[in-house]
C-alpha cells in the first residue's frame, strides 16, 4: 500500500510537469476525490476563490482518514493550514507573523475552516490543509486564493459609456455587481457594463459576495458648468447675431430623443433654483433662413445634505465575531462627509458613509447614528440600534449571608452572567448527576453539614455556555463561640489563684528556714 504522504508528493510532482504534459495535469486537477469510509481524503467547498482587499474570506474543507493504518490504530494528532515551507517543514499559518491577529483555524467534526480577516494582496497564494496522525501524514489539493483591489475603467461612445471592472480574479471565477449612485443596478454580470447616463451619475463595481467592498466611483466628465447655491435666483440668456430677428427656445437634456421645450423666450429664469434643476441646458435660435444650437452649459446646483438613511448589514441577528457594516447615505452636492457616533461619542469619520466591524464584539452594541455635512449644512440621521448577541461570560456567584454559615441557617446563592440573549441558569453539586436547581437564585433553607461541598452555576443560551465553581462549608456557630469564651474566662480566673498559692507556699518555706538558723542559748 502506498502511504498517503507519498501520494501527495507524487501529486505535487505531477502538477509541476512542463507544458508537454499539460494534458495530464488538467486531468489530475479535474478529478474530484470522493473519500470512502476507510480512505484518506480532503474535499474543499471551492478550489478557486477570489476576494477583495480588506474583506474576510473563509476556506472550508472536510477530511477523512482510515481508523487503522499499517496494521495499527490510526488517530488524528494535529490538523493545520500552510502555504509555504521553511527548512523542509510546512509552517502552521497560525504561527506566521504576517497573519498574526488575522487568521483563525476552526475545526469540529472533521470540518475545518480557515478564516482570514482584513485581506491584503500579499495573501494571494495556494493554501493547503494537512492532517498528521499517529501513523502518517496527508494533505489535500490546494485552494487558490486571489486577493484583488477593484478599479473601474471607462471609455466613452457618444452618450453611452462602456465600463470595465478591473480585478486580478481569474476569468469566469466570479460575477460582478454594478452600482449607480451607490444603488445596485445590475448583478451576476461579467466585468463589462454598458450604460447610458448623464453627468450627474457615478458608477462603481463589486464582486458578488463582497458588496460591502465596492471599487472607487467613476464620473463622466462634465461640460462647462456654473456652480449655483440652491434657493438662489438664476437667469440664463440666449442671444445671437441674426437678421431677421430669431425666435429662441430653451431645452434641458434628459437623454431622450424628443426634448420638450422649457420656454420660447431668450431668457430662462429660475426664481428659486432647486437641486432637481441641475443638468445640461442649451438654446436654439431660428428665423426664416435657418436655425442654430448653442453649446450645452451645465447648471450645478449646490445644496446641503438631505436627511441621511442608515442601515446595518446583516440586518438579521448579529453574532459576536461576525463582520458587520453600518451604512449612511445622504443626497448632497458636493458629496457629504460622514461622521458616525455611538451614544454621542465619535467612532468614525470619512468621505465614505460605511463603518465596518471586521469582528464585532459585545462592547460594540449600542445606539448609533450618523451625521452628513458639507459646506452648505449638516443633518443627523435617525438612531440605529445594534444588538450584538454573544454566549454567556464567566458567571459571578454571590452568597448571603456573606459571613460564616451556621448550621441550620438559610443560605441564598445568586448567579449572574453577561449574555445576549439572556442566559438560563442551572445549579449543580459535585458528585451528583442531577441538577440541584434551575433559575438565577438557589435557596438552601436549612443548611447542614451534608450540604457542604463544591457547587457550580451554569449559564446557557443558544450561542454557548459558561460555568463557575465555588465551595460551601459549615462555619463556627454562636453557641460554640460562647463555650470558647467561657473556657477562656475560666482559665484567666485561675491564673491569679495559682499565683497566690505559689506565693504562700514560698513564704512558708522562707519562714521555716529562718527559724532553724536562730542561735540556741546554753547555760554553763
Amino acid at each position: 500500500m502506498v502511504p498517503p504522504s507519498l501520494l501527495t508528493e507524487m501529486r505535487g510532482a505531477a502538477m509541476s510537469l512542463t507544458a508537454a504534459a499539460s494534458g495530464l495535469v488538467v486531468f489530475l486537477l479535474s478529478v474530484s476525490v470522493v473519500p470512502g469510509q476507510n480512505d484518506w481524503g480532503v474535499a474543499c467547498t471551492s478550489t478557486e476563490i477570489c476576494a477583495v482587499k480588506g474583506s474576510t474570506v473563509e476556506i472550508n474543507c472536510t477530511y477523512t482518514y482510515p481508523s487503522t493504518w499499517d496494521d495499527g490504530e490510526n488517530t488524528v494528532e494535529k490538523t493545520f493550514w500552510f502555504t509555504k515551507q521553511k527548512g523542509g517543514e510546512r509552517i502552521d499559518l497560525t504561527t506566521v507573523s504576517e497573519y498574526a491577529g488575522r487568521v483563525e483555524d476552526l475545526c469540529e467534526n472533521n470540518i475545518c475552516t480557515l478564516r482570514i480577516r482584513n485581506l491584503t494582496e500579499s495573501d494571494s497564494a495556494e493554501y493547503w490543509f494537512r492532517i498528521i496522525t499517529t501513523r502518517d501524514t496527508y494533505w489535500g489539493p490546494p485552494v487558490t486564493l486571489s486577493v484583488t483591489d477593484l478599479q473601474v475603467e471607462m471609455s466613452r461612445s457618444g452618450s453611452s459609456a462602456l465600463l470595465q471592472c478591473l480585478s486580478s480574479c481569474p476569468p469566469g471565477h466570479t460575477s460582478y455587481i454594478w452600482f449607480k449612485n451607490r444603488q445596485e443596478v445590475k448583478e451576476d454580470t461579467s466585468s463589462y457594463a454598458d450604460f447610458s447616463y448623464d453627468s450627474a451619475d457615478n458608477y462603481s463595481c463589486a464582486l458578488k459576495g463582497y458588496e460591502d467592498f465596492p471599487s472607487p466611483s467613476v464620473y463622466r466628465p462634465k461640460p462647462p458648468s456654473a456652480e449655483i447655491e440652491e434657493g438662489s435666483s438664476v437667469t440664463l440668456t440666449c442671444s445671437n447675431d441674426e437678421n431677421p430677428t430669431a425666435n429662441y427656445t430653451w431645452y434641458k437634456e434628459d437623454g431622450s430623443s424628443y426634448l420638450p421645450p422649457l420656454n420660447e423666450k431668450p431668457r430662462l429664469i429660475f426664481s428659486s433654483i432647486q437641486s432637481s434643476d441641475s443638468g445640461q441646458y442649451y438654446c436654439t435660435a431660428e428665423n426664416l433662413l435657418g436655425s442654430t444650437r448653442s453649446e450645452s452649459i451645465f447648471i450645478d446646483v449646490k445644496y446641503g445634505p438631505k436627511l441621511p438613511s442608515v442601515s446595518v448589514s446583516p440586518s438579521a441577528e448579529i453574532k459576536e465575531g461576525s463582520s458587520v457594516t453600518l451604512t449612511c447615505s445622504s443626497d448632497a452636492n458636493p458629496a457629504a462627509n460622514y461622521i458616525w457616533y455611538k451614544e454621542n461619542q465619535t467612532v468614525f469619520q470619512g468621505a465614505e458613509g460605511s463603518y465596518h466591524f471586521t469582528s464585532i464584539s459585545s462592547e460594540d452594541r449600542g445606539i448609533y447614528y450618523c451625521k452628513s455635512e458639507n459646506q452648505y449644512g449638516g443633518i443627523k440621521s435617525s438612531s440605529l440600534s445594534v444588538d450584538v448577541q454573544y454566549a454567556p461570560k464567566l458567571p459571578s456567584v454571590s452568597v448571603r449571608p456573606s459571613a460564616e454559615i451556621e448550621e441550620g441557617s438559610s443560605v441564598t446563592l445568586t448567579c449572574s452572567s453577561d449574555a445576549n440573549p439572556a442566559a438560563n441558569y442551572t445549579w449543580y453539586k459535585e458528585d451528583e448527576d442531577s441538577p440541584k436547581a434551575s433559575g438565577q437564585i438557589f435557596n438552601i433553607t436549612d443548611f447542614r453539614a451534608e450540604h457542604s461541598g463544591s457547587y457550580s452555576c451554569g449559564a446557557l443560551n443558544k450561542l454557548g455556555h459558561s460555568n463557575s465553581t465555588f465551595h460551601l462549608s459549615v462555619g463556627t456557630g454562636s453557641s460554640t463561640m460562647i463555650v470558647i469564651i467561657m473556657t477562656t474566662l475560666g482559665v484567666l480566673m485561675l491564673i491569679p489563684v495559682c499565683l497566690l498559692s505559689l506565693w504562700i507556699r514560698k513564704k512558708k518555706a522562707l519562714s521555716s528556714t529562718t527559724e532553724a538558723r536562730e542561735p540556741e542559748e546554753i547555760e554553763v
